[in-house]
């Protein structure tokens, strides 16, 4: 009997556990999407409107094509960010938010933007 009362408590220390840190990487994602979208899109802006060119005429349409490309999911965002460093992966892991960062590149993987080797 006292085995099966310790099981299950050990049991439920794991899944209060696993909530807790489902809950780090939610407010992980809400930060994502609050604090660090903003600064992408004045990114993508100001680096289209600096890149005008006759080939590139990087209008508005182009500008919004651009955001909605890259903040369309959470993980473009952080990649997006690291890409134009943005935030760094010292920033990540000083603010413990590194591992929370590897999970969302495994969960999201086929959103993905993936880069032309040049």
């Amino acid at each position: 009997m006292e085995f099966f009362v310790v099981f299950a408590v050990i049991v439920l220390s794991w899944m209060a556990w696993q909530l807790y840190r489902a809950k780090q990487f939610t407010g992980f994602k809400k930060q994502v999407e609050q604090e660090l979208k903003a600064q992408v899109i004045k990114t993508i802006q100001s680096q289209l409107k600096a890149g005008q060119t006759a080939l590139t005429p990087n209008n508005d349409c182009h500008v919004q094509a651009t955001i909605n490309y890259w903040c369309q999911y959470p993980v473009r965002i952080v990649q997006y960010a690291l890409a134009h460093e943005i935030i760094s992966k010292e920033s990540l892991i000083a603010a413990g938010n590194y591992r929370h960062c590897q999970h969302l590149f495994h969960v999201q993987r086929q959103y993905m933007h993936h880069f032309q080797d040049q």
